[in-house]
């Protein structure tokens, strides 16, 4: 097996040669190079020997962040799988980040064991999420999507605005609909679409591409 070429896009200098050395431990992955933001990345990857099969990136970084390069990325690389690393675990953070073309999304607290796991996923099955994350993108990803499932058009509607950074509230004023009647839209396509978050809609309003509002 060959090995699989990482980079490392995160500022904090100590931080990311400390994810080198781990990185390199693990067996048939190897470091390319890291570089401290989203800008320096994207002229790496003007060279065509530089562009890796993985790459580790911070979210909150200068000059630009892992949102926006995730964005570039995904419209001129989309062939490189990107991990997303943070030490925030918001919910509006993580939405961004996948609806952007994260391939998964991982907490710098992360054990070691965890951390080569996630590596070993996302170029095996080409996603990961950690269960801290949410329990149930996982349980989303991995299961067929329960069959004949007839969404109707508001449900259409709400799903897209779920993929939104708007509160369930301001989804509510948008759909001239009560907070209440909202809260039965939620648990509805919860059931229906088996799964048990807001991250649960999203990742399914994504492999449908129903997130475009």
């Amino acid at each position: 097996m060959d090995d699989y070429s990482v980079v490392i896009v995160d500022d904090h200098v100590l931080f990311a040669q400390a994810l080198e050395n781990l990185v390199n431990t693990f067996d048939h992955f190897k470091v390319l190079y890291h570089v401290k933001n989203g800008h320096e990345l994207l002229e790496k990857l003007e060279d065509t020997e530089s562009i890796p099969d993985i790459a580790l990136m911070d979210i909150n970084m200068p000059v630009m962040n892992g949102i926006e390069t995730m964005q570039r990325i995904n419209n001129s690389h989309p062939d490189i799988r990107v991990l997303a690393l943070s030490m925030d675990d918001d919910e509006g953070t993580i939405i961004k980040m996948l609806r952007a073309g994260a391939k998964g999304y991982l907490l710098k607290d992360i054990h070691p064991d965890t951390f080569r796991t996630a590596l070993n996923d996302v170029t095996q099955k080409g996603f990961y999420y950690s269960d801290r994350i949410t329990n149930t993108v996982l349980s989303s990803l991995h299961k067929s999507e329960p069959p004949e499932i007839h969404l109707k058009e508001r449900e259409i509607e709400f799903l897209k605005l779920v993929c939104t950074e708007k509160t369930y509230k301001e989804i509510a004023g948008d759909m001239f609909l009560s907070p209440k009647t909202i809260d039965g839209y939620r648990e509805s396509l919860f059931e229906k679409l088996q799964v048990k978050s807001r991250i649960g809609l999203v990742i399914y309003a994504i492999k449908n591409d129903l997130y475009k509002v």
